[in-house]
């Protein structure tokens, strides 16, 4: 399945910055900073999430960060539907939504936003990929997988898979998967290696002294490790 709601249907995905409202202010960068200058560095893919937002302050940062950013990155939003309707519904760039498995269903998702529309899901269990396997063809574009470490962004998050784990995953379904949890820049090229669509990034790019310089970081370890044309693939599970 290629990646509807990214641009030329791409499903190397890259680097996936994935935004935390009080991280990006330990250094006194606000969450729109942050995006600039992570999309400055190379990042093409930004999810909004703030878990203790209204709607309508979600909405306000969603437009803030689609805005900012224009047609140099595909923004989407975490959780909220109807956060997503709305900015969409003003005009404003933001691609789709990213849906955990407790949120609305990733079908009545893709009913609403139509077929050029982003749909992401969360998934870690092979119980998930059943059900993503019985959905219809184009319902899910992009696979959240995770924890890869164990992480301090999302408390309730489940047993970690590290790399091996991810990588198992990946090889069981047709989805692109971009692994997040915990991701370092050590991580980088061996969850490429694994079959990664990206590695989703939070603190290593929010909470960073210099988030532009935090992301290139990230970005240089994609282009140049994993897969390379000529290179040697490493191993599901190495470090």
């Amino acid at each position: 399945m290629t990646g509807v709601g990214f641009p030329g249907g791409r499903s190397d995905v890259g680097v996936y910055l994935v935004t935390d409202t009080a991280l990006a202010g330990r250094h006194g960068h606000g969450v729109v900073e942050v995006v600039r200058a992570a999309v400055a560095a190379g990042v093409r893919t930004v999810q909004v999430r703030d878990k203790h937002a209204s709607a309508r302050d979600l909405l306000a940062l969603s437009v803030a960060v689609a805005d900012a950013v224009g047609a140099r990155a595909t923004v989407v939003v975490d959780d909220r539907l109807d956060v997503v309707l709305a900015a969409r519904h003003a005009g404003h760039r933001v691609a789709g939504v990213h849906l955990g498995q407790s949120d609305v269903p990733v079908t009545v998702a893709r009913a609403l936003l139509g077929p050029g529309a982003h749909v992401g899901l969360t998934a870690n269990t092979p119980e998930h990929l059943d059900a993503v396997a019985a959905l219809p063809s184009g319902t899910v574009d992009l696979l959240g997988v995770g924890v890869v470490h164990p992480t301090t962004t999302k408390a309730d998050h489940p047993e970690p898979l590290g790399v091996a784990g991810f990588g198992r995953i990946a090889r069981s379904t047709g989805v692109p998967c971009v692994a997040i949890g915990g991701v370092t820049l050590e991580d980088v090229a061996a969850l490429r290696a694994a079959g990664a669509a990206g590695v989703a990034v939070v603190s290593g790019i929010c909470a960073a002294p210099d988030p532009g310089a935090a992301a290139a970081a990230y970005v240089t370890a994609w282009r140049t490790g994993g897969a390379r044309d000529g290179a040697p693939r490493l191993q599901a599970g190495a470090s």
